[in-house]
């Protein structure tokens, strides 16, 4: 068999074939980070993305915990229209402008929360969900406004609040405007108490920084997802600031839990009958005062 004459009808002209790469090639599995168990993709979907083997919760985006939390069709955004301007006129890598159109394109938002009303088997709230997504979540002008506009909704409407927090903490880029919106909100969750109106804070993966040290520790009731990341400043910067190693998942729900930073622990898929039943609760408190 004449071999050369063989390989030489085979053409190895990889220019005139389409191949899939990686990012256009669809995935249909998906790597718990925390077991590296490998599954498919709607199998951890239907579980609201929480691992079956082992129990770990995902990060997902705040219309993916709309859509686990509100009645289906109930959710009405409010000031979606609303978006930062750059005060300072910040740069370092690139500028703010920049990194919030790149923001917004990644996840067709002009912000990090997402706010309005839903109904919570029936029971109508006033919700705000940060999705980490969007520059880390963090907290900016626009940010705090929301929270302070949901919490005059809620007062004008007789109706609980929700703040699912999910940030790094205040934004940078804004500086002292975004540091001012820790007391901005907290100073709106005050009027909340004085109206006697229920405020459930819900502290997901992560929950850090500024946000940490404001309106997400300041819930009538502080309810954690199972081994949600919580806390101020990074176990690093701690141990470097105090000279001494830290005890093991100190900055976790559980450890939180049991040291009674937080009222509860609560599994993603028990979410929304725990909120069901907590607003119910406070409903019958205010009838019966």
């Amino acid at each position: 068999m004449d071999l050369k004459n063989l390989f030489s009808k085979i053409s190895f002209d990889s220019s005139s074939r389409e191949q899939a790469t990686k990012k256009d090639a669809p995935s249909h599995w998906v790597k718990c980070p925390e077991c590296h168990a490998l599954m498919f993709f709607k199998e951890v979907e239907s579980q609201d993305n929480i691992c079956p083997k082992c129990n770990f919760h995902m990060r997902i985006g705040a219309k993916r915990r709309i859509e686990i939390l509100a009645d289906q069709g109930t959710f009405v955004e409010y000031d979606e229209n609303l978006r930062p301007n750059d005060p300072l006129k910040f740069v370092d890598k690139t500028s703010y402008k920049k990194r919030v159109e790149l923001a917004e394109k990644k996840t067709g938002r002009t912000s990090s929360v997402l706010s309005g009303e839903c109904e919570i088997n029936e029971i109508p709230v006033q919700i705000v969900v940060f999705d980490f997504s969007f520059m880390g979540g963090s907290l900016g002008s626009v940010e705090g406004e929301k929270i302070v506009r949901a919490v005059n909704r809620a007062i004008e409407k007789r109706q609980g609040l929700i703040i699912v927090s999910a940030s790094g903490g205040a934004r940078m880029q804004e500086s002292t405007f975004a540091l001012m919106q820790m007391a901005k909100t907290s100073a709106a969750l005050k009027k909340l108490d004085h109206a006697k109106l229920p405020y459930i804070s819900i502290l997901t993966d992560p929950t850090m920084g500024g946000v940490s040290a404001s309106f997400a520790f300041l819930g009538d009731i502080i309810m954690a997802e199972p081994g949600a990341l919580i806390g101020f400043a990074g176990q690093r910067v701690i141990k470097q600031t105090i000279g001494a190693d830290l005890p093991e998942g100190f900055q976790r729900a559980e450890f939180l839990l049991e040291k009674g930073s937080i009222d509860m622990v609560v599994n993603r898929a028990q979410m929304k009958q725990t909120l069901s039943d907590l607003l119910t609760m406070f409903q019958k408190e205010e009838i019966a005062n």
